[in-house]
């Protein structure tokens, strides 16, 4: 089953961790994925902001830890590799930068292509966390204000209508706020994919206000990556 109708077939919202190869140790890396292996994460999402000329051999090494699909969640066309499983082509569609809309795409098309790996169209938008992002600075975008609700839905249905197959709303890595449950609550009530959502969410309580806005997909990184042992206690105050 390709990782889109793995998706969209879950019969509750699922929790994932993102991996980022610039950030962690091989000792932290290797507790993360085993705790992810012993509990009902799908699949990793492994990627960020800054080119990794070693993801290859990165994505490698996991491989020798878990059966778990590698899915790549990539910040440009330089962190793209073949050995994944599949990939979220993301488009900044919150922001105005060309190159982030398209101009990747173009330039790292082909090769998508030819390595056969699943690559799941995704309209990515960018949500104010409450400071200046990574994202932000290596993408030169505006991110959407917390409180403007209409204009990211509207953003979530452009989105929808060119064709995306996932919302992904992210505060950014290390958000000093998530993005709100209420705006997670009316894009899903507007459109009729996936959502996904990440950026700064640290509490199984957080968590659970997003399953029951609508989310398919909650995305855990920089709480994982700075302590793994908040991946087992969040997983297991879960009450779903």
């Amino acid at each position: 089953m390709s990782i889109y109708h793995q998706i969209l077939s879950f019969d509750h919202p699922r929790v994932v961790v993102l991996l980022d190869p610039g950030k962690q140790d091989m000792h932290s890396t290797e507790k993360i994925v085993g705790l992810c292996n012993a509990s009902s994460v799908p699949f990793l999402l492994v990627g960020g902001s800054l080119v990794q000329d070693f993801l290859d051999d990165y994505l490698l090494m996991l491989r020798k830890y878990t059966t778990l699909p590698l899915v790549l969640f990539p910040g440009n066309l330089m962190q793209l590799s073949r050995h994944a499983d599949a990939m979220l082509l993301l488009s900044l569609v919150s922001g105005r930068n060309p190159e982030f809309l398209i101009g990747q795409h173009v330039a790292a098309a082909m090769y998508i292509r030819n390595t056969g790996i699943e690559a799941i169209p995704t309209g990515y938008m960018l949500i104010d966390g409450g400071g200046f992002t990574s994202v932000q600075y290596m993408t030169q975008t505006l991110p959407i204000p917390s409180d403007k609700t209409d204009i990211a839905v509207a953003t979530a249905v452009a989105a929808e209508l060119l064709g995306h197959k996932l919302i992904y709303l992210e505060a950014g890595s290390g958000a000093k706020h998530p993005v709100p449950p209420a705006m997670v609550e009316e894009v899903a009530k507007n459109v009729n994919i996936p959502i996904v959502v990440g950026g700064g969410i640290r509490q199984p309580q957080e968590i659970e206000n997003y399953a029951r806005a609508g989310a398919r997909v909650i995305v855990l990184g920089n709480s994982v990556e700075n302590n793994p042992n908040n991946l087992q206690k969040i997983l297991a105050d879960l009450r779903w």
